[in-house]
């Protein structure tokens, strides 16, 4: 039998994909096609022996985690409206015929049920699929023995949906190259990426990695399970569904091509999910990256820019996560974006809201909370000053809530006299017939600022002293 020699291994005859030249630093990419460049680290390629990756996945402990992970997520039931706590009971019945079917290729994954979650712009709406609990443990166990796997091939500067890594570090990453110069920023917005991934493309680049064609088989069955949708079986030829404990990774490994390309190119950037920000050091610089790597996204991964919220800008005019930047004393700083304010002011006003049915116990635990998370998220901004704008705020708007309450005026008499006032004091008081809104300034006098503490409310200025990272 005849074997034609390759010259050249992995030579394409297509101009685009000919040997690159041996540029000074790129010389180890000579000879080298682009599919192998994307994925360059050989030792981490899971090239095992037939179904060994399957067994890893369907092993005793994996699935155990698995479970476990998914019972700890809680979350709501799929289109079987099976619960979290009914899905040991569920396994121990049923587990080696689910394994079986898996094994033999015979498992069908269940439908997602559509979920559609409000965004900020009016009208518009972000679609969750949520699996059934017996396919969130599925999914769970195939992306814990994918995620090391691929954690190697991820960029350095990829952040989002990653073991040790979150948000902060995204902005940290951002902070440190606007202070090397990179001021100029290109926006980047992938239109409804979750819902318009090209499932062939990604099948092709999960290919590339994983030798084994069950687990390839699995992953593409959970592409295609479809979707209900107001009792309706729709098909889901394109897009991850977001909600499943798979889509995070997939969609890093949709995007990790993304990312070697820019890194290929020279570019300094950050990405945390779908949100990618490439940073240059001049506006015509950050303009002909922008024209240049829109082709590379819609015709290579098919995937589309949305033209109206990309943006070329200076650092200074940009929100990316929430935040904002600006310059003081030649150095990079954080601050809360205004739509961030505006959204945690909206919350507020719902949690002090004086027609809500919430019990005097309840406020300061609910206050508590969101207070907890959103200066734990915002930490790294400089807010102290807005902070104490924000809690006198708040404060009159408690009094508010307790002066909606006395409505009577022998109810007023009995409450403010509680508090040692002298008897003209309190008579005057009582009898206030001004609005609810002024009233409350006046409340001052007996609900102080340590009466409002002793409560239970919590200010997010003491909160921001003790976690703040400036």
């Amino acid at each position: 039998m005849n074997v034609t020699k390759r010259i050249h291994k992995g030579r394409k005859l297509h101009k685009e994909d000919w040997p690159q030249k041996a540029a000074a630093e790129q010389r180890e990419y000579a000879g080298v096609p682009r599919s192998v460049r994307i994925a360059e680290t050989r030792d981490i390629i899971a090239d095992l022996p037939a179904d060994s990756l399957l067994k890893r996945i369907l092993s005793r402990d994996n699935m155990n985690n698995a479970f476990l992970k998914v019972k700890s997520n809680r979350g709501a039931g799929g289109i079987d409206k099976m619960s979290v706590d009914e899905l040991l009971p569920y396994l121990r019945e049923h587990r080696l015929s689910l394994l079986r079917q898996i094994k033999d290729g015979k498992y069908k994954p269940n439908p997602v049920r559509r979920v559609e979650i409000p965004k900020e712009e009016k009208g518009k709406f972000r679609k969750l699929g949520i699996p059934t609990v017996v396919d969130r443990v599925v999914q769970q166990a195939i992306a814990q023995v994918l995620t090391p796997i691929y954690e190697s091939q991820f960029s350095d500067v990829s952040f989002g949906f990653r073991p040790g890594r979150g948000a902060h570090d995204t902005l940290k990453a951002c902070r440190k190259y606007a202070n090397e110069g990179y001021v100029y920023v290109v926006d980047m917005d992938l239109e409804k990426f979750f819902d318009t991934v090209c499932q062939s493309k990604l099948i092709e680049v999960l290919s590339r990695s994983i030798k084994n064609g069950r687990t390839i088989s699995l992953i593409h069955k959970y592409l295609n399970a479809g979707v209900i949708q107001r009792g309706m079986f729709e098909k889901s030829e394109e897009g991850v569904p977001q909600g499943g404990p798979l889509s995070p990774l997939l969609s890093n490994v949709m995007l990790n091509e993304l990312d070697k390309e820019l890194e290929r190119r020279g570019h300094k950037f950050v990405r945390y999910a779908d949100d990618c920000m490439i940073l240059c050091k001049s506006k015509r610089s950050a303009e002909r990256t922008l024209a240049s790597i829109i082709p590379f996204i819609e015709k290579k991964l098919f995937l589309k820019v949305n033209r109206e919220k990309t943006s070329v800008a200076h650092i200074s005019k940009v929100k990316y996560l929430g935040y904002g930047f600006y310059r003081y004393r030649g150095e990079c700083r954080f601050k809360v974006h205004k739509k961030s304010l505006a959204k945690m002011k909206n919350r507020l006003r719902a949690i002090t809201n004086r027609s809500k049915a919430i019990s005097n116990e309840d406020r300061p635990l609910m206050l508590k909370q969101f207070v907890k998370g959103w200066v734990n998220y915002f930490k790294l901004a400089d807010m102290k000053k807005m902070l104490k704008q924000v809690d006198e705020w708040l404060r009159r708007r408690i009094r508010a809530v307790y002066w909606k309450q006395w409505k009577k005026v022998k109810t007023r008499y009995r409450m403010i006299k509680q508090y040692n006032l002298p008897e003209w004091k309190v008579h005057e008081l009582a009898n206030c017939r001004k609005g609810i809104w002024r009233a409350a300034l006046m409340l001052n006098q007996i609900l102080t600022n340590k009466e409002i503490a002793r409560q239970g409310y919590m200010t997010m200025t003491s909160y921001y002293k003790q976690v703040c990272e400036n």
